[in-house]
């Protein structure tokens, strides 16, 4: 087993806390969380609504998953939190299968939470694999 890289990428959204963008092992890459933060201003408020904050937050992970070579294509688990669980869940189903759809879905688990940071709706991990 090779040691971990971990990377951070330019392009991708200033982090809320002390983590790389990107953790790859063996072949597996471990997307941290994004947040529905604009990534060329980290102070501008957040979308509304969670249509928008989940378009916000898959397209800051399709910029960490160009930062590392790879696309959603490569996903292969994908972990979701949301604040507002029973309210939420199916806007953000119909932003999130437009990401995937007609492909082959990656496994995935859906989680509902009490908070998040800045006070955000969403919250979406990857984890990817290079051929």
């Amino acid at each position: 087993m090779s040691l971990p890289t971990f990377t951070m990428v330019d392009a991708a959204p200033t982090p809320v806390g002390p983590f790389s963008h990107a953790a790859e092992a063996d072949g597996w890459v471990f997307l941290t969380g994004q947040m529905p933060t604009d990534p060329v201003d980290d102070r501008a408020p957040l979308p509304e609504g969670v249509a928008a904050q989940t378009r916000r937050v898959m397209d800051n992970l399709i910029l960490v998953l160009a930062g590392v070579g790879l696309t959603l294509d490569h996903v292969v688990s994908v972990r979701i939190f949301l604040t507002e669980f029973k309210r939420d869940y199916d806007a953000m189903n119909a932003v999130y299968k437009s990401y995937f759809l007609p492909k082959p879905l990656p496994a995935r688990t859906c989680i509902g939470v009490t908070g998040l940071a800045r006070d955000a709706l969403v919250e979406i991990d990857f984890v990817a694999r290079r051929p």
